[in-house]
């Protein structure tokens, strides 16, 4: 019958159910308005008299009465009706007796005006018999439902443990629902699709017609169930299942098949993650012994060609991109890892890359064609990093920068070197002004600071203090700031008329200022030895408090 497959698919019965079982039957039902919704779910049974039922239902309810409630005065009738027609109820039900010998006139125009199906019962029945009836069918009904997801449930872990991944998943889900269903991400980016069979639409049609362009909301009819993405508890999301209502209506039964199919999805994402993260670390591991001499350069090439890296005879450019401190050691790590090797496909040369999460390093080789690519592959390669690490959310608000650093391109013991000396330098390099990457050979002061700073940060901080401290202590009182007038005029090797041109000053304003320094210094700007110092306590200033 058409109501038992109502209720195999909704996980209750339907308003047509109920009047057939035998409780409701025996009271020689009529259906005197709202025949047209009969096939209404019914979520439970309520049996009351009060005038003010309809505040104590939810929707959905099959109400039982035998009127007292229903007022004497037609405004009454009317009002009653129209609250639970407001409130949801999926049906009223009125027995016939001492208070009405049939429906008052303003109860069924009420009623049918609303759509809410009503029903007048000649006979009387017990209520309780009805309730235990209708309840035990609906309790059926939620069972049938779950043995269908389960059912489902087991031929998505089936077609997982014969090998099948997610797209697999998605197929048993569309199937079962005659519906498209897609994988996207947290933000809406579509990872699958799958489509209910050759003579339905063409998923990614779908997607571009109907989700891609609610991205403030899913369409009329969707079901959206979130793939979880941490520990228990955690609340937060992977990915998300759509399924688009395009052949046929979604149902009850659909969102619980799906909910289900989430949860193996988790696990299918999560053991992913890991496993690429796991490849990500194992090529940072190799780069890593490569550059601190535990692999000789004579056996890295074999074992390069082990992890995909066959750069052949080609120049070796070794490349480091320090992330700022604070990050978590995983988590985001495989995503980033996946981002950026994704942006550096379009660089076009030979690749391997690493992921180092204790130390916050990202390491890599490139293959290049000749050393006069070097600067070109730099730039490429350091506009795909900063975009992976973007893509991937690693970049956290107010963090620094992350540091590109690229070393000399060469031999395979040339890139052992080079990469532990561009690791070194880009730890050494963070809180400098933001470059898109850094030339090793140029940061090698920064590098002789930060290692002092490491062995003996006092020392550091005292050099830099008997450099530069009585600026800093006039900087910190008065105006204009006398600092960055010297940085500048150190930059430009002590030429006045660019120093001028940068700091947009006249000649005499910024000869005053450099003698007033030279005045609170006690040095001679001129003097080559007191350049090089002041020079050192600027960018040493960064490692002392």
């Amino acid at each position: 019958m058409e109501s038992q497959g109502t209720q195999g698919t909704q996980g209750g019965i339907t308003v047509q159910r109920a009047l057939e079982l035998p409780g409701l039957r025996g009271g020689l039902p009529e259906v005197v308005a709202g025949a047209e919704r009969l096939q209404r779910t019914v979520r439970w049974v309520h049996a009351g008299e009060v005038p003010n039922i309809a505040s104590l239902l939810k929707g959905g309810e099959l109400l039982l009465t035998t009127g007292l409630g229903l007022g004497a005065r037609p405004a009454e009738q009317r009002v009653f009706v129209r609250k639970l027609a407001e409130r949801g109820i999926a049906a009223l039900v009125v027995e016939l007796g001492p208070r009405f010998t049939r429906l008052p006139a303003a109860i069924v125009e009420t009623a049918r005006s609303a759509g809410l199906p009503l029903v007048q019962l000649h006979r009387e029945v017990p209520f309780v018999t009805v309730t235990e009836e209708v309840h035990t069918e609906i309790v059926n009904g939620h069972y049938a439902l779950l043995q269908r997801a389960d059912e489902v449930h087991r031929r998505c872990t089936e077609a997982l443990l014969g090998g099948g991944g997610i797209p697999q998943v998605l197929g048993v889900l569309a199937d079962f629902s005659g519906n498209p269903v897609f994988l996207e991400t947290a933000d809406g980016q579509l990872l699958y699709a799958a489509g209910a069979g050759t003579e339905c639409a063409d998923p990614l049609q779908v997607w571009e017609g109907l989700r891609g362009h609610h991205k403030d909301g899913p369409p009329a009819g969707a079901l959206l169930v979130d793939v979880p993405g941490g520990g228990p508890g955690s609340g937060s999301v992977r990915a998300r299942l759509v399924l688009l209502a395009v052949e046929s209506a979604l149902l009850p039964v659909h969102r619980i098949a799906a909910e289900r199919a989430a949860g193996s999805l988790a696990v299918v994402l999560m053991q992913a993650r890991q496993e690429e993260e796991l490849a990500a670390r194992g090529r940072g591991d190799f780069l890593t012994d490569l550059a601190e001499g535990r692999i000789k350069p004579d056996d890295a090439p074999a074992q390069a060609r082990v992890l995909g890296f066959k750069p052949g005879e080609s120049p070796l450019l070794p490349v480091v991109m320090r992330l700022a401190d604070g990050l978590p050691p995983g988590g985001g790590w495989a995503v980033l890892a996946r981002a950026v090797a994704e942006e550096l496909a379009a660089v076009g040369v030979p690749v391997l890359l690493g992921v180092r999460p204790v130390e916050g390093r990202v390491p890599l080789l490139l293959g290049l064609r000749s050393e006069s690519e070097r600067t070109a592959v730099a730039d490429r390669v350091a506009t795909a990093l900063r975009a992976g690490v973007e893509r991937a959310g690693m970049q956290r608000a107010g963090a620094l920068p992350p540091v590109v650093v690229v070393g000399v391109a060469g031999g395979w013991a040339a890139a052992s070197a080079g990469l532990r000396h561009a690791a070194e330098t880009a730890t050494a390099a963070q809180g400098l002004s933001d470059r898109p990457w850094y030339d090793a050979r140029r940061l090698d002061i920064d590098l002789l600071l930060w290692r002092l700073h490491n062995y003996d940060d006092s020392a550091l901080a005292a050099f830099v203090d008997r450099a530069i401290g009585p600026l800093r202590a006039h900087d910190q009182r008065s105006k204009p700031p006398l600092l960055p007038t010297l940085q500048t005029y150190l930059a430009h090797a002590g030429r006045k008329a660019e120093t001028a041109r940068e700091l947009h000053l006249n000649r005499q304003t910024l000869y005053n200022r450099l003698a007033r320094i030279s005045e609170l210094l006690g040095t001679d700007l001129d003097d080559p030895q007191t350049v090089l110092a002041l020079s050192l306590a600027l960018r040493a200033r960064r490692h002392v408090a």
